[in-house]
Parts: C-alpha cells; structure tokens; sequence
C-alpha cells in the first residue's frame, strides 16, 4: 500500500522498527523498484505480514512476500489456474498462522456402473492459500485514483508523475476510482463509450461497474481532509486519497475471508450511502453493521476500523522512511 499511516495502530514499535531496516534490504535483494506493505492477513496462531515488490510494469512486475515478524521474508508462490483450484476445494476455515499447515479435501467417486469406489485426496499448504487469498483481494478490491497511472503505447504501466490529485468534487464520485487490476468491463463497453475514454489513464475497470452494487462505502474523514474508501465484500480493505494531492493508498488488515453475506443484507444493514453524499459515521460505529456478528468478526472489525480512522494526514511526517521506499 501506498499509505505511510494507516497502519500505524496495528504495528508495535518492534515491528516499525524491523519493517524501518528489512524493507530496504528486501528490495536491494530483490531489485525491486519500490516496496510497501500490503498489510495483514490475521491468523489462529499468529499473523502473516505482507510485503509487495514493484518493477518497471506497476501491474505485471508484482512480487508478494510473507513474514511472521517483519524481518524474515519467504517469497509466495504465484497464483496460477491451477493452484487457485487447488486452494477453492480444500481450503477451509481460518488461517492459522503455520505456513506448512496442509489442509485436505478427500471426494469420493464412483466408477463404471459397478459399486467400485474412487476417492481422491487434494493437499494444498497454507503457503499457496495465502498466495491465493493475496491475488483474489487484489483483483476484486485494489484501488487507485483516476489519473494516478498511466499507459504507455507499448503497454507499460506506471506512476503518473504529472498526478496532482482528485478534486473534493471528483473525490465524491465512485467513478474516479479504478481497479488496480487487468479490466474486465471495459471490454464489454460500447465503441461510442470507450471513444470518450482517454486510453493513456481509462484502462481499468470503474468502481461504479461493482456488481453487487453498494459494496464500496465511500466518506470523507478528518475534517474532510481525508477520502476514505472501505470495501464491504472484503473486509479490512481500506482506501484513502488526500484531494488535490498525489497521496493515496490501500491496505488490508483481514482474516482472508470474503464477505460472501453481503449480497443478502439491505443497504441498511451494511451501512452503505450513496456516493454523491459521502457521510460521515458516528464515532466508534463501523459501517458494516449486520445484525447478527461473531466473536471473531467484531475482532476483526474493531481493528479495521481503529486502524483507518486514525488521522492520516497529520501522522504522513512521522513515517519519513516510508516515502523512501517508494511510498507516495
């Protein structure tokens, strides 16, 4: 992510201090052109740490790294059509937090016309689930806004330098964010609608497209200073973007489980508001707010929330050595 504060309360000072010095050797190590932490994928046992490497293509050279203290990082695997399969039917549960965790998914079939039977046992580590788990998130809830990178005739992929920021007025608007992911409604548009596109920053896929719809709660926070995106399909992924400047960013601070209720809840009970009128919630209310909720799940929501109502603005000049890192 590209935030130098919105993880600031879920981070002690050893943990700050170990990502201050192991970021900088994992991107010499790796010949990474910026490095950032993704975020946190909470677990059983104990927590997984995600770092993301960037090269010369923003989309394509992305390489995601795990660590259970913050200085000792193992590279993921990449999530390939077969490994996600592998991951959907076997699965299941919470992440514990042991990478060499194997979870089994044994189906038993018939063969012939006969009373013979075959069963078949699909082992898959927690290692790839969580490879898995990182690429399903980044393809459904990752979010830049419009103009913040640009296209090049040959397909390259990178920061817009000359991105000054999202007005207040546009920073209101589902569609002034994109998807930080290969699109896929944008090939379903018309010739008359992507003529009025601009190919060298309307590339990807437009928030507003989201099915379903309201997935996305979109407010203004510290004064208004601040445009927070949250997701309601994945919770614990939270955007923000500072109007008429450069800075904005993601961070995911969940337990890798998708919000598959969502669907069924009514616009009042997952607390989502229109785009053009973005609220502000009472304090110390989440926006996700069904009527029945886990142990587990308050847990969960209790940190998203702590970790991306702190103040943003103020907190960017205490973390210098994020910007070093490639952090804008």
């Amino acid at each position: 992510m590209d935030s130098q504060s919105l993880y600031l309360n879920t981070l002690n000072e050893e943990q700050k201090a170990a990502l201050q010095t192991s970021l900088v050797i994992l991107q010499k190590n790796y010949k990474f052109q910026r490095i950032m932490l993704w975020g946190k994928v909470l677990g059983s046992k104990a927590d997984y740490f995600i770092a993301q490497g960037r090269g010369e293509d923003e989309m394509k050279d992305r390489k995601n790294l795990y660590s259970l203290d913050c200085v000792d990082w193992f590279l993921l695997p990449p999530a390939t059509v077969h490994l996600i399969d592998q991951v959907s039917g076997a699965a299941k549960g919470r992440f514990t937090g042991d990478p060499s965790h194997m979870y089994e998914h044994r189906v038993t079939s018939r063969l012939g016309e006969g009373d013979e039977e075959e069963e078949v046992v699909t082992k898959v580590n927690e290692e790839s689930r969580l490879a898995v788990t990182i690429h399903h998130i980044e393809e459904e809830v990752s979010v830049v806004p419009r103009g913040a990178f640009v296209k090049s005739p040959h397909g390259l992929v990178q920061i817009n330098r000359s991105f000054g920021g999202l007005s207040h007025s546009e920073a209101g608007k589902l569609d002034s964010f994109l998807h930080f992911s290969e699109p896929k409604n944008l090939k379903k548009k018309s010739i008359l609608e992507t003529s009025q596109l601009n190919p060298a920053i309307d590339f990807l896929d437009v928030l507003s497209d989201d099915i379903p719809k309201g997935s996305w709660n979109l407010q203004f926070e510290c004064g208004s200073k601040v445009c927070v995106l949250r997701s309601l399909l994945w919770l614990g992924l939270t955007f923000y973007h500072v109007p008429m400047t450069p800075q904005h960013g993601y961070i995911y601070i969940g337990d890798g489980a998708k919000n598959l209720d969502f669907p069924f809840f009514t616009p009042h009970q997952a607390g989502t508001s229109p785009a053009s009128e973005p609220t502000t919630p009472a304090p110390h209310h989440h926006p996700y707010s069904p009527p029945h909720r886990t142990r587990h799940q308050a847990d969960i929501l209790s940190t998203y929330s702590k970790s991306s109502r702190i103040q943003l603005f103020h907190t960017a000049h205490r973390m210098p050595y994020m910007q070093q890192y490639g952090v804008t």
